[in-house]
């Protein structure tokens, strides 16, 4: 499961390159291929292609005839664009999504469980100010599930 944040600079490509600690969690089943997309957040959303796969799986057992359901799919798929990590563990990222997430020279890169998230780190800070309530009380309030 992908952890930890790290601070990265993208080239003038737009090319990234993931995190050696995020790497060891990368399974071989992904064939170094990555799907990138928005997030539901002011961030680009990475999933390695094995698990972008379970995705798909939740996807296609949705309703296209339900109004929100098939929302949900042309949004989440409008965006979203594969790369393979090249010999520098380098990904491209699209201009798009590097300007929805308001991305320019440096990148916070976020593992979050079975997905990686890039966003600005201005942004990021921001996001976690945002909640009115503290670490300590939405911990407290999900975990005591």
């Amino acid at each position: 499961m992908f952890k930890g944040h790290y601070i990265h600079s993208i080239d003038s490509k737009g090319r990234i390159a993931i995190p050696a600690k995020l790497r060891k969690y990368i399974s071989p089943d992904a064939e170094e291929s990555f799907v990138m997309l928005k997030g539901t957040e002011k961030c680009i959303d990475i999933y390695p292609r094995d698990r972008w796969a379970e995705i798909e799986t939740r996807l296609e057992k949705l309703n296209p005839f339900n109004p929100k359901q098939a929302r949900l799919i042309r949004i989440m798929l409008d965006n979203a664009q594969e790369d393979k990590m090249d010999s520098q563990s380098r990904i491209l990222i699209p201009q798009e999504l590097l300007d929805y997430a308001g991305i320019k020279n440096e990148v916070l890169v976020l593992g979050v469980l079975k997905k990686i998230e890039m966003w600005d780190p201005q942004e990021y800070e921001k996001y976690k100010l945002k909640s009115a309530e503290t670490f300590e009380e939405i911990a407290s309030e999900v975990m005591s599930l």
